[in-house]
């Protein structure tokens, strides 16, 4: 059974005389103040920044129920150094390297709490994770050379992997199927969903030099009847059918518009437009589904929407109503982008895909 909070309280205090010392860079977003958007007046706006998640007071609005053994005082929880991000039945799950475990935050209940869980499940250096519609998590972990899983209860069910020479950087769930990146070994794992069992790996007879070698799979994404898979080692985008045939790629190393230099988390909208990430250009780009570059937004932080080492992308349409008081009143929304940025004040930050009302 995983536990809540559970982290060392010495922890916790040098956390917060950090966060103190860093207070004056923190900002409460204000539905009053001007919006951000991309791109800028007066063209026609694609993308507006909404808010940010980065302690608890950022979801709970300081109510938070964890106190310290320091006069009964309210202490913030830190997200600290995020990576992987997931949704699912209004909680959003941020996997945090330097927890050693992951956020909850729920959107609906406005909680937040640390998952550090013991024993057989416990985590050591999360990296991603990934919630499926069982409501089943699946986090990647470096050191234990593994996927965990837990049940919708956050209890211990399983894990995939643990060989000296696997690598698991990202996981997705499609239908039956687990795919993991293994970039040690530059390729990608398909295993059973049911008995969490190796099936087969690709590109399987692909050699360096071919278009389809994967030489640093990190990042994932399954959409349309297609993987998608952030190749870090050939700073492109490359597209396999589920059976791990190459398709083709979106992108190349430089930096010229629709050129990566550090690209990593992806993710795919109803649509078929792919949003990548790119640590080196601090922002995100988007491609059409044949590959041409739309627009990109973020950039190096200076201020609220800007980003700070970027790191991985989700996209959700099922939590508008959340986030729809922070739209421009002259725009809709019509889905919620989430990004984590491992560095500076605005640790997960959240953007609309907006349309100006007919």
């Amino acid at each position: 059974m995983g536990r809540r909070c559970s982290f060392p309280i010495y922890v916790f205090i040098i956390l917060s005389l950090i966060f103190a010392s860093c207070s004056k860079h923190l900002y409460k977003t204000d539905t009053s103040i001007e919006a951000v958007l991309y791109p800028p007046p007066p063209d026609t706006a694609r993308i507006q920044f909404l808010t940010r998640y980065s302690t608890s007071s950022d979801v709970t609005g300081g109510r938070s129920k964890f106190k310290t053994f320091v006069a009964g005082t309210e202490q913030l929880l830190p997200i600290i150094k995020p990576y992987g991000i997931a949704i699912q039945r209004s909680k959003l799950f941020v996997a945090d390297a330097a927890i050693a475990g992951l956020q909850i935050i729920d959107i609906e209940k406005g909680s937040f709490e640390y998952f550090n869980p013991d024993g057989r499940g416990k985590i050591k250096l999360p990296i991603s994770c990934f919630v499926d519609t069982d409501g089943d998590l699946y986090v990647t972990d470096v050191v234990r050379k593994q996927v965990v899983v837990f049940n919708e209860n956050l209890e211990y069910k399983g894990e995939i992997g643990g060989g000296e020479d696997f690598k698991p950087a990202d996981v997705c769930v499609f239908d039956s199927i687990i795919l993991v990146t293994d970039p040690n070994n530059n390729r990608i794992n398909v295993y059973e969903k049911h008995n969490l069992q190796l099936l087969f790996s690709f590109p399987d007879e692909a050699e360096v030099g071919d278009k389809a070698w994967l030489y640093n799979p990190l990042n994932l994404s399954v959409a349309g009847g297609a993987v998608y898979i952030t190749d870090f080692g050939d700073s492109r985008i490359k597209k396999f059918t589920l059976e791990g045939e190459y398709i083709n790629s979106v992108g190349s190393y430089g930096n010229g518009l629709g050129q990566f230099v550090r690209p990593k988390g992806i993710a795919i909208d109803h649509d078929q437009n792919l949003y990548v990430v790119d640590a080196g250009f601090e922002n995100v780009q988007i491609f059409n589904k044949e590959g041409q570059l739309l627009m990109f937004f973020g950039g190096p932080y200076n201020g609220p929407g800007d980003m700070y080492l970027p790191a991985n992308v989700i996209i959700d349409y099922d939590h508008l109503k959340y986030y729809e008081k922070y739209v421009d009143p002259a725009y809709e929304l019509k889905y919620l982008i989430f990004v984590t940025n491992q560095y500076g004040p605005d640790k997960v930050t959240v953007y609309g895909r907006i349309v100006p009302k007919s």
